[in-house]
């Protein structure tokens, strides 16, 4: 009888237990269950380093854009030096020697007048001392002439110094300019200091045209006067008439 009450106790023992065992099974939810699953993980790892890359070339992007209107800035930059009022203060200075020209002025007016009344025909009906003040005034004209070119020259000559300071200062410009524009600017005043350079060169060519060109001038009228002087020297007169003459003033 033991043998057998012990075995039905076993059993209900068994029974009773089973299911609180099976309980916590049971009351388990599937979705808190986790699965693993490769081929979508990997599917995630590779959206993320698309992401990524896009990122980065938006990055990039903004980089370059940023480089782009940095260097778009420099080359809109303004050169920070000017030779503007040097150069303008140069040919100044030669305009006003030029304007300076004695008797006979550059001015086409003045010189037919000039030539006109000084230089051309001799009239016949002149006097003597009127040639002569003629050919005087000629000879001054033709030394002022001399005069004013020379001054030129010399004006002319006190600006290469401003010229040579110049031309280092915009060349030293040119070489450190950060941008487009600074370079060009540069290009541009050094354009305008060669062609003050050129209006100092015509300046002292023309001086000195004017002054050979009133030499010459004086020349030719010295010639014709001296031919007409020479004529009335050989003219018929009446020639010498005996008179008295006295020794001492005041004598019989």
């Amino acid at each position: 009888m033991r043998p057998r009450h012990s075995l039905s106790v076993r059993l209900a023992a068994a029974l009773l237990t089973a299911p609180v065992l099976l309980a916590p099974m049971l009351a388990t939810p599937a979705q808190a269950i986790i699965v693993f699953d490769p081929s979508n993980y990997a599917q995630n790892v590779l959206q993320a380093a698309r992401a990524l890359q896009q990122i980065n070339q938006q990055i990039t992007s903004l980089q370059n854009q940023a480089q782009m209107l940095m260097n778009q800035a420099r080359n809109l930059a303004s050169l920070p030096y000017s030779s503007l009022q040097q150069l303008q203060q140069s040919v100044s200075r030669t305009q006003q020697l030029l304007s300076q020209a004695q008797n006979i002025a550059y001015d086409v007016r003045s010189i037919d007048q000039a030539f006109t009344q000084k230089y051309g025909s001799v009239s016949l009906s002149a006097t003597d001392a009127q040639l002569v003040s003629n050919a005087r005034s000629r000879w001054q004209t033709t030394v002022g002439g001399l005069q004013d070119a020379m001054r030129v020259q010399a004006g002319v000559v006190g600006n290469l110094d401003t010229n040579r300071t110049q031309t280092s200062a915009l060349v030293g410009a040119s070489q450190g300019a950060t941008g487009a524009l600074q370079a060009a600017q540069a290009g541009n005043q050094l354009l305008a200091l060669q062609a003050q350079q050129l209006a100092d060169l015509t300046a002292v060519v023309a001086a000195n045209g004017r002054a050979q060109a009133l030499h010459d001038a004086e020349q030719a009228a010295a010639s014709a006067q001296g031919q007409e002087q020479r004529r009335r020297f050989l003219a018929p007169g009446t020639g010498y008439q005996p008179g008295n003459a006295k020794m001492f003033y005041g004598s019989n």
